[in-house]
């Protein structure tokens, strides 16, 4: 396995390559595992050694792999738009369960919500994932953008 270190809009990222295998790479970034699919697949007379990760793991990938197999998962390192600290503390957040990408935003800076309702679908893995309110109140500020790709753990927004 060969390990490479990034740093994307001011986020380090360690990005290990385990495995490549025609146009599929298998690699952890930060220590959670992605399947990245590349545009075309890795070309044997140019990257031998590459080539032999099909065959057996230990191989470790030639440089030029790395920047096309982790260039899916960079934008998740995509920073959130400057808003004033009062506005981003105000409230409790709703947090990402997992790594994803938002794919919805059903409220607004205002608007008032319940607990359990949906504020934000949030793609991962393939899927839509609810999430929902966990408190009651008003939303007080939203972090993120529909398309912007988040980390587990990152405030989406807060509810006041």
């Amino acid at each position: 396995m060969k390990t490479y270190k990034y740093k994307v809009q001011g986020v380090d990222y360690e990005v290990e390559i385990a495995e490549v295998e025609g146009k599929i790479a298998r690699v952890n970034v930060n220590g959670i595992p992605f399947e990245i699919e590349m545009q075309k697949p890795i070309n044997a007379a140019k990257h031998p050694a590459l080539a032999a990760t099909k065959r057996s793991a230990n191989t470790a990938p030639a440089e030029p792999v790395a920047p096309a197999a982790a260039a899916p998962v960079q934008p998740a390192a995509k920073p959130q738009p400057a808003q004033p600290a009062a506005a981003a503390g105000a409230g409790n957040p709703v947090k990402a369960p997992l790594p994803g990408t938002i794919n919805a935003i059903n409220v607004k800076v205002g608007d008032t919500v319940a607990v359990g309702d949906v504020v934000i679908v949030l793609e991962a893995m393939k899927m839509q994932n609810n999430i929902e309110a966990e408190s009651a109140g008003t939303v007080t500020s939203i972090l993120v953008n529909q398309g912007d790709s988040v980390m587990e753990g990152a405030v989406m927004l807060t509810i006041g």
